[in-house]
């Protein structure tokens, strides 16, 4: 019997022992399995400020504890939330020195961490404490109150931003006549209205688009921002930043405590090398006319003026238009808002001394070579079929390069054009700065000397040897190639700020040879009796010249508008009278082409070397 006791005792241990080793598995099985789904406080940390970066306070509501919510409830959590980070333009979030703890006594969990971020006021960085709730899902819950978006800051109170604004910068001319402004009001003010308002530009309400484009750089909502001409170009020096704080205060306004704060800087006043005077007298000269005008000391680059007309106010842009008023502009037939100076035109002509220049600096041919006459109109072959290139008159003498220029003979430059060839002319051209905008503060097309990389046939080669075919050319850019003529070959690169050193576009575009031969041939268009531009003389004064009429048509034998150009160059050694101006006006057609410019450009000229 005592043996069977024995035996029955040892099985009841052995079973009792398994039991237990079962139980203890399962225990720590579903231990596992509830620790493995568990989530740990500083996880919870990090979650929540991923969804604090996304602006997604619905999901950092989502992770507060039920405590909380019985005391927050979740509008005026999304909303304390969203306003406060919202409206300091809280950015970029980093977390760092992150340590949990746990009250041995409580079992309660917290969480010590760093946070730093960017603000409109500059940037913050705070110590903060974290606490959490375990809740019935064995999860850990964040206890929320306002001190974890600022430790000082209470439930009752608070958080401000005040702004102080900068003054925008002036735009002044090279005498510190001012061009832009800001009135007794710091509302913005243009003196000169309509004779610089292409120019000069104006000021608007800031875009959302621009808003996200200029997105840190101190722009709010009701900024003010340049949207053209120069209060666009110069828009990062002018403006003003805000002087901005952030503050919190109590529910009666008052301030308990100041975050951060910014001065308030004023804009930069530019100086630019514009003269007013002489901007003034373009406008007049060419008011009631469709064109354009740019003025520029060809030795230095400094741009005098920048005229396109008609024109419009910019004063209106601040003041506000009627909806009549703001019709009656933007549907106006004459596109005054249109700033004609930054595109690009047909030359015409005044398109004949760069094709000279080119031929001579290729020796594609000589200067006294003569191409022999061809009356008023020419083809090279029957390959042509029925085109032939006109030209309006016929003179004695060589067809040389100087009496083409002097007469303006079409036909000569076709010839000129062929002889220099498609490869070298497109390369030359590049060279010169075609199919590349020129480098200057206010954005200007590019010239092309065809809608392709080359030229499509050797009458469109013909054709723009005298300026027409596919050219098109930018007024600032051919400014700089016939700066070229009376600066050894070099062109010079136009500014709006000078510094005192003149600096060049393209060196070397044309050897000084190239370059005198053309400047004293440009001197006989004006000079000689017989030259398209001797009206435009002025006694005592050596002027080069060239006129041009562009005539804009699909085919040779329809009626089309004409563009009149008329480009001068003071050839003078006097510092006060380097004027170089390039001029165009539309639908000449009836009114004398080219020559139409030739007295208000001379007007131009004698009150400026007056």
């Amino acid at each position: 019997m005592e043996e069977n006791n024995t035996k029955n005792n040892k099985k009841i241990i052995i079973t009792v022992a398994i039991l237990l080793v079962v139980i203890i598995a399962v225990v720590v099985t579903t231990l596992y399995i509830i620790n493995k789904d568990q989530n740990k406080p500083d996880e919870v940390l990090y979650a929540y400020m991923d969804c604090l970066k996304n602006k997604d306070y619905e999901s950092m509501y989502n992770m507060i504890s039920n405590s909380t919510k019985e005391r927050v409830d979740k509008d005026t959590y999304l909303a304390r939330n969203k306003n406060i980070y919202e409206g300091i333009e809280a950015t970029n979030f980093e977390i760092t020195n992150v340590s949990t703890n746990i009250d041995k006594k409580s079992s309660n969990y917290s969480v010590t961490y760093n946070m730093s971020f960017d603000t409109l006021a500059g940037g913050l960085d705070y110590d903060y404490t974290m606490t959490f709730d375990r809740q019935d899902d064995n999860k850990y819950y964040i206890n929320w109150n306002s001190n974890l978006i600022f430790p000082s800051l209470d439930e009752t109170e608070k958080v401000r931003v005040y702004s102080v604004a900068g003054s925008r910068g002036d735009i002044l001319d090279r005498n510190d006549k001012v061009l832009a402004t800001n009135d007794e009001n710091g509302q913005r003010e243009y003196p000169y209205g309509e004779v610089t308002s292409h120019l000069v530009g104006y000021i608007r309400g800031i875009t959302a688009e621009e808003l996200e484009a200029h997105k840190g750089e101190g722009y709010t909502e009701s900024s003010l921002i340049g949207k053209t001409g120069l209060e666009l170009a110069f828009e990062d020096r002018l403006r003003g930043k805000n002087g901005t704080g952030i503050k919190i205060v109590d529910a009666n306004e008052n301030i308990i405590e100041s975050i951060a704060e910014t001065d308030v800087e004023d804009g930069e006043d530019v100086k630019t090398t514009i003269d007013i005077t002489l901007q003034e007298n373009i406008f007049n000269e060419f008011d009631g006319d469709n064109g354009f005008s740019v003025a520029m000391n060809p030795k230095t680059g400094e741009v005098l003026a920048m005229v396109s007309f008609p024109s419009f106010d910019s004063n209106n842009f601040v003041t506000g238009f009627t909806d009549a008023e703001w019709n009656k502009l933007s549907n106006d037939e004459n596109t005054p808002m249109f700033a004609r100076y930054e595109s690009t035109w047909a030359p015409g002509s005044s398109f004949k001394p760069v094709t000279g220049a080119i031929g001579l600096n290729t020796d594609s041919f000589t200067a006294s070579e003569d191409f022999g006459t061809s009356g008023l109109s020419w083809q090279k072959d029957s390959s042509w079929g029925d085109y032939k290139i006109t030209t309006l008159t016929t003179y004695g003498g060589k067809a040389n390069l100087r009496n083409a220029l002097i007469y303006s003979d079409n036909i000569y430059f076709a010839k000129a054009a062929i002889k220099i060839g498609a490869k070298t002319l497109a390369e030359q051209l590049t060279k010169i700065g075609f199919n590349k905008s020129v480098d200057f503060p206010v954005s200007m097309s590019a010239s092309q000397y065809s809608d392709s990389d080359t030229f499509s046939s050797e009458i469109q080669l013909a054709d723009s040897g005298y300026g027409q075919g596919k050219v098109l050319v930018n007024p600032l850019h051919m400014a700089s190639i016939y700066s070229a003529f009376v600066n050894d070959g070099n062109m010079i690169k136009p500014v709006l700020e000078y510094n005192g050193e003149a600096e060049y576009l393209v060196e070397d575009a044309f050897s000084k040879q190239t370059a005198d031969e053309i400047r004293d041939d440009l001197v006989q268009v004006v000079e000689n009796s017989n030259g398209t531009g001797h009206a435009a003389k002025i006694s005592g004064v050596t002027m080069a010249g060239k006129t041009g009429t562009a005539e804009l048509k699909a085919s040779k034998d329809e009626n089309g508008e004409e563009l009149g150009w008329f480009n001068t160059i003071v050839v003078s050694d006097d510092d006060d009278e380097q004027l170089l101006t390039i001029n165009m006006v539309e639908n000449v057609e009836n009114r004398g082409g080219s020559h139409y410019l030739l007295p208000k450009v001379k007007n131009i000229v004698q009150n400026y070397i007056k």
